[in-house]
């Protein structure tokens, strides 16, 4: 088994499709592809590729760590009581455990993602 691992940022294998939670739902009808692609430390760290269409929702982090690298498109974040931040293809940004905020998926987005739980 090796110690290093490739993202695939353009996988060829089926993703899991799935949508927000309604109670998370803020507007629009966004749809979520994810092709997870790594997994270590007994589950508690996942890699893998994300991708989003149009829509808000609320993004709540509880214990998780999550740093996000963003391979194409516009992502608009509000944390609970700040301002929002935009982020785009190039950008990488970290939502810390205890993260509250809405996520607003401007033009259809794909991240890379680590999250440690």
């Amino acid at each position: 088994m090796s110690l290093l691992k490739a993202i695939d940022t353009h996988p060829s294998f089926a993703p899991r499709e799935s949508g927000p939670l309604p109670e998370r739902l803020v507007s629009g009808n966004p749809a979520f592809k994810t092709w997870a692609q790594d997994v270590a430390r007994g589950e508690s760290i996942h890699t893998g590729v994300w991708e989003a269409t149009p829509g808000e929702m609320r993004s709540i982090k509880g214990e998780t760590f999550e740093f996000c690298h963003i391979l194409s498109g516009i992502v608009e974040l509000t944390p609970e009581g700040g301002e929002p931040v935009i982020y785009k293809a190039g950008d990488s940004f970290v939502m810390k455990p205890g993260y509250v905020g809405v996520w607003k998926t401007i033009e259809t987005v794909r991240k890379i993602y680590v999250t440690v739980m």
